[in-house]
């Protein structure tokens, strides 16, 4: 994971993910819109994975 992608995910974390699909796009909106936390460190999580 780049340094690009990671401080994408810390800043708005949906936008990290959009090339994921649209299932990972809608959770971590979700999640960052019930918190901050939440949504970073799934956008973190989700990119992470190969």
């Amino acid at each position: 994971m780049s340094l690009f992608r990671v401080l994408i995910c810390i800043i708005f974390p949906p936008l990290a993910i959009i090339d994921k699909g649209c299932g990972s796009f809608l959770i971590v909106f979700l999640l960052t819109l019930c918190g901050w936390v939440p949504g970073v460190l799934a956008a973190l999580i989700i990119n992470n994975k190969h």
